[in-house]
């Protein structure tokens, strides 16, 4: 075990060079500011909401990026979360949130454990392709099965109730955003301590040396498998907050640009990154809602020129120019208290 660990250092977020308390503490600024977006930029707060919700899922998406796999069917879990949570409303309506939220997950997981048993088998492309199979099969019968699913229409969500509590449209919205906020913080610091445990690094150990597993003795399927599930349930987490934010869930949820779009974020961000999951999908939904409102024909050409800069100028995505930035400030502040001693 031990040979393992030193073999899967931790990356990106978890390794301890860099300045990690400026890092935490811009974090926390960071935290702070969205927390206030309802009183300085109300205007802001339904498209921050939607851009948290498609970051914890990207999250999950990021999950697999440490193993070295990527998927492109993985808004599967995106999709039958937020359907769970419509049909749990239909059939129990004045269902509380909480329960919507509990029903999404529950479904995420079953599904990306039945799934996930049977894809762990592959790596590559192959993963890649067989969960856009899935993905785009479900997609298929949720368009198909028009008077169970709504079809292409999709169906509506009603507002749920916060603890037993029917609340208007602004309460309701106040709600969802800090609940967004919370389970971001939440979500995002579990994965971290996730990737640090013995679980998590050996799960990393897929991508640099699998070969080592099975000389110790440990299946690797098993230990991918472990890191799909929390990675369908972060989708799914995702899933919800989105559909009980726009009060509608389409098969659009399912469609593989929903997937292509979360492997997009996740290489903006930072593949690997925690925090870049989140920052790179604000960054993303911004652009693309300001793009697509003054550069209509063109938005998807300047999201693609937009990546196409990133890969070729800073591989590690948008958390590795901020590292670089931190490590750099560090060092001369340092440079600069020697001189000064």
């Amino acid at each position: 075990m031990s040979d393992i660990s030193r073999h899967t250092t931790a990356r990106g977020d978890v390794k301890s060079g860099g300045m990690p308390s400026l890092r935490a503490l811009l974090t926390l600024l960071a935290v702070l500011l969205l927390a206030a977006v309802p009183f300085i930029a109300p205007s802001m707060q339904l498209l921050i909401n939607l851009a948290l919700a498609k970051g914890i899922a990207v999250l999950g998406v990021t999950v697999l990026l440490r193993a070295g796999q990527v998927s492109f069917g993985h808004a599967l879990f995106f999709g039958i979360s937020a359907y769970a949570g419509a049909f749990l409303m239909a059939s129990l309506p004045g269902a509380d949130l909480i329960l919507v939220l509990i029903a999404g997950v529950l479904g995420a997981a079953l599904s990306g454990l039945l799934v996930g048993l049977f894809v762990v088998r592959y790596r590559g492309i192959f993963f890649g392709m067989l969960n856009l199979a899935f993905s785009m099969i479900f997609w298929s019968i949720l368009e198909k099965f028009y008077h169970v699913t709504g079809g292409a229409d999709g169906i509506r969500l009603p507002r749920p109730t916060v603890l037993g509590m029917a609340l208007e449209r602004s309460g309701f919205e106040a709600v969802i955003f800090y609940l967004s906020i919370a389970l971001m913080v939440g979500l995002g610091w579990f994965t971290l301590r996730w990737f640090a445990s013995p679980v998590g690094q050996i799960f990393q150990t897929i991508k640099t040396n699998e070969t080592r597993l099975e000389y110790l003795g440990l299946s690797p399927k098993r230990v991918l498998l472990s890191g799909y599930l929390l990675s369908a349930i972060l989708c799914g987490v995702g899933g919800s907050l989105m559909a009980m934010t726009q009060g509608v869930v389409t098969p659009e949820y399912v469609w593989w640009v929903r997937s292509a779009e979360m492997v997009f974020i996740a290489v903006l961000g930072g593949a690997g990154s925690v925090r870049g999951a989140f920052i790179g999908a604000l960054i993303y939904e911004i652009v693309r809602v300001y793009a697509s409102a003054y550069a209509g024909d063109i938005w998807q050409m300047l999201l693609g020129a937009f990546l196409l800069v990133i890969i070729l100028f800073a591989p590690k995505g948008i958390m590795g120019i901020a590292d670089g930035l931190i490590h750099r400030g560090g060092k001369r502040r340092a440079t600069t208290a020697e001189e000064a001693r």
